[in-house]
């Protein structure tokens, strides 16, 4: 009987299975119903070369060389959810940013736009930026071609290197070095590359050995977040204005390295990236089609690899023809629906709370904190994100608004430099924008990558943990706080909270009355001040992606947002009531929640109220004599009390013990 051989042979080492575990009917079988398989997609059409074995020479094989086991089961067997939802490999990823790396055209554009800034350098430029946008085809080149450089025009005629980060430039890197590696350097074994490392002790290997020529094997490192550490750390040597090195370096970004220095590393909680990008579901699931007797796996991680870049998903989506790329759109809706659930729910924490409503200003606190495991924004630095701060009355009236956008999408108020950091918002010119800044060796914010000499401003809220004692603050720095003792402080003011609260004191206006308060947080991955000194030069790559990009959906993303509705703010202080002999209201400190209200004779009541620190009413009451008896809530906390008579109003602070 089939299954019990199956068991004993799944329990086997990979390096102790037979190769040939399938008679020679049998793998005519097979490869029959893969090909049949893969034809019934319309994907990719025959598997190529002839029953798909991997020419020998090729040590990274394309996508479509594993897409016929690891994609869809027409027979709905393998990748299949408890709930039947279809979780495949080979379709979940291909409509991701790492599979379309190289097919990007905003990359393609920047790659293009250093060469024209810098001609002299643009072997080596095209060299390093195709090390980890196009990894497969670069190193192919590198360690079968003995190739010197790997050039956009060498990617463009290569499906290795259109095949972006594909399985195999995850899957066949090596453990040794894990984590130590940055900008573009990978480590594959050249003795042993023809295997592909998996999470699971248990390997049934003869299929993939068999059909593919790769012999897939236990790796512990495959969840490991030094895998990503090679591509998700980048240091560029700083040249001049004439394109002269200066033997400086910048960090362009440390996506890895602020991981380490974060309370998710290996030595505290220990959450990789991995286990956020590619969520694990505990759901068993058959991990190869073909095979039904196969056992299932769990936990099993989806492959949708989603990060924040909700633009270029949706540009590429709309432009998949002229890029072609070959994932459908409901591929990408899929995608970017992933996006957007990590950017809405697994990114900020917002809390918005009245501090002081009354006087001649109103005081309001927002404390952003960051959930993500590294810097948010983080990556490529372009990306930034800020707050929009928006007070309104009741009927629709605007009191103050920081952070609105531009029809060009520029924010109303930043400055052309770089906006400084805030602690504190009184104006509405004034907006806090959460991003990196780099100049170059004049102090002017520079985009093009290769001047960028310093960084004269990195607010980006830092993952939780953060310290600047950590051994990896060197290439995380946060820089341009000012005096911000909010920032990544505890109350006690220990580092690490990954938060920050901004404060806005903002004019009452002689305003009295109810206010909604509201805050939003929006994530905008290409900003105009980027991507303007791109789009002044020429080149068929930047023309090309300029037509995309302006007809292209800008719009930010909204990360999160707080709000406080029905607010009460008043000119009058609560501390310094205007006429102290007209109401009473004793006592002010109450431990069974009762307090008096009395007003002097011939002075007529009309209503009271009680509202609470958030702002919110919780109690009015009309017709009334002198004294009143009120009871305020259950909950211990400061009350204000809104006393309205025939002579005008008064507010006092009581506390609920």
């Amino acid at each position: 009987m089939a299954p019990p051989i199956v068991i004993a042979l799944s329990l086997i080492p990979v390096d102790n299975q037979p190769i040939h575990f399938h008679s020679e009917a049998e793998l005519a079988s097979f490869r029959q119903q893969i090909q049949t398989n893969i034809k019934s997609r319309q994907f990719y059409g025959e598997i190529d070369p002839p029953h798909g074995m991997v020419d020998s020479n090729i040590l990274f094989p394309t996508s479509r060389s594993c897409s016929g086991c690891h994609g869809h089961d027409p027979n709905m067997v393998a990748f299949m959810t408890s709930s039947g939802e279809d979780v495949n490999i080979h379709d979940d990823w291909r409509s991701t940013m790492m599979a379309n790396s190289a097919r990007d055209p905003f990359w393609r554009a920047k790659v293009s736009h250093e060469m024209l800034v810098n001609p002299a350098h643009s072997l080596g430029l095209q060299d390093k930026c195709t090390s980890c946008h196009a990894p497969a085809g670069h190193y192919q080149a590198k360690l079968k071609g003995n190739q010197p450089h790997y050039l956009l025009s060498h990617l463009y005629a290569d499906s290795l290197g259109l095949d972006g980060v594909t399985c195999q430039a995850c899957h066949a890197q090596s453990p040794k070095l894990i984590g130590t590696l940055h900008s573009g350097a990978l480590n594959f074994d050249t003795n042993y590359i023809r295997v592909a490392y998996g999470p699971y002790k248990f390997v049934f290997a003869p299929p993939m050995h068999n059909f593919v020529g790769i012999t897939p094997e236990f790796g512990e490192h495959i969840g490991d977040a030094g895998l990503c550490a090679g591509c998700h750390t980048l240091i560029t040597n700083t040249v001049d204005l004439n394109g002269n090195y200066t033997g400086s370096t910048f960090v362009e970004q440390a996506t890895y390295h602020e991981w380490l220095n974060s309370r998710y590393d290996e030595t505290h909680d220990n959450i990789s990236c991995q286990k956020c990008h590619m969520a694990q579901i505990p759901d068993p699931v058959v991990i190869s089609a073909n095979y039904q007797f196969l056992f299932a796996k769990f936990p099993f991680g989806l492959h949708e690899l989603a990060g924040a870049n909700m633009t270029m998903l949706k540009l590429m989506k709309a432009n998949r023809e002229a890029l072609g790329i070959d994932a459908e759109a409901e591929h990408f809706d899929s995608t970017i629906a992933a996006t957007l659930r990590m950017l809405q729910k697994q990114t900020l924490n917002l809390t918005l709370k009245t501090e002081d409503a009354t006087g001649d200003s109103m005081h309001f606190s927002l404390k952003l904190e960051n959930k993500a495991g590294h810097k948010f924004p983080s990556g490529y630095p372009s990306r930034r994100a800020w707050v929009e701060f928006e007070v309104k009355t009741t009927n629709g009236q605007t009191l103050f608004h920081s952070g609105k956008l531009n029809p060009d999408y520029t924010i109303v108020g930043e400055n052309a430099n770089f906006e400084p950091h805030h602690n504190v918002i009184s104006t509405e010119d004034q907006v806090q924008i959460y991003e990196m800044v780099p100049v170059d060796i004049w102090g002017s914010f520079t985009n093009v990558l290769e001047r960028c000499f310093m960084a004269i401003k990195d607010n980006r809220l830092t993952p939780q943990g953060f310290t600047t004692t950590d051994p990896a603050y060197d290439t995380t720095k946060i820089v341009g706080l000012g005096n911000d003792q909010d920032f990544n402080r505890f109350e006690n003011q220990a580092e690490g909270s990954g938060a920050d609260i901004l404060h806005f004191i903002i004019p009452n206006q002689q305003f009295t009355g109810q206010l909604n308060v509201k805050a939003r947080v929006w994530y905008q991955s290409l900003p105009p001040k980027w991507m303007d000194p791109i789009f002044a030069f020429s080149s068929p790559e930047i023309d090309a992606f300029k037509t995309m990009f302006e007809s292209a959906d800008q719009s930010p993303t909204l990360i999160a947002e707080a709000s406080l509705d029905s607010v009460f703010v008043s000119t009058v202080p609560v501390k310094q009531p205007t006429t102290e002999e007209l109401v009473q209201i004793a006592p002010t400190w109450s431990i069974d929640g009762r307090v008096q209200v009395t007003t002097p004779e011939g002075v007529r009541l009309h209503s009271i109220e009680v509202w609470d620190s958030g702002g919110k009413r919780l109690q009015q009451i009309f017709n009334l004599g002198s004294p009143t008896l009120l009871q305020l809530p259950a909950n211990p906390g400061v009350y204000f009390v809104v006393v309205n008579t025939e002579r005008g109003r008064v507010i006092r602070k009581v506390v609920k013990m």
